[in-house]
């Protein structure tokens, strides 16, 4: 399997610290950052990351508000919202809003390695299209 680079946001130092252990247990690229802002700046730069986990409830920028300003920063990072106060509503709400998929608090490891293997393939699939379309319109403008 290829190395996944992942960042997980969440206010909860001691959550955060032993997922980001557990992960990095098995080869996987983790950073944390504890707040909204803290993730856009992360973002900003670091451009190779895939994935971002993202808790829904923390003070000041909150996970909805995040996760609509990481989809204007870098539409095609894809987001699993990740909460222990979930609701149906709020999980569609985050759906709509783009985000992969949404995991409730606390998940197993394997479901969220799982689906973390499932949002990098289709951020890969999204971004293939796009180089697909890239050579499509290069070489008929060659033509």
């Amino acid at each position: 399997m290829k190395q996944i680079n992942l960042l997980m946001v969440d206010d909860e130092k001691g959550f955060l610290d032993t997922i980001i252990k557990r992960l990095k247990k098995r080869d996987v690229n983790v950073s944390g950052v504890y707040s909204g802002k803290e993730a856009l700046a992360f973002l900003d730069k670091n451009k190779n990351v895939e994935v971002v986990i993202l808790d829904v409830k923390m003070p000041g920028m909150d996970g909805m508000e995040t996760l609509i300003e990481i989809k204007k920063q870098c539409p095609l990072v894809e987001v699993i919202m990740l909460t222990g106060h979930a609701t149906v509503e709020t999980a569609i709400d985050g759906m709509k809003m783009g985000a992969f998929d949404y995991l409730m608090k606390p998940c197993d490891i394997n479901v969220l390695i799982s689906k973390v293997e499932e949002a990098v393939a289709k951020k890969k699939a999204h971004e293939d299209k796009i180089t697909e379309a890239r050579i499509k319109e290069i070489t008929q403008r060659m033509a």
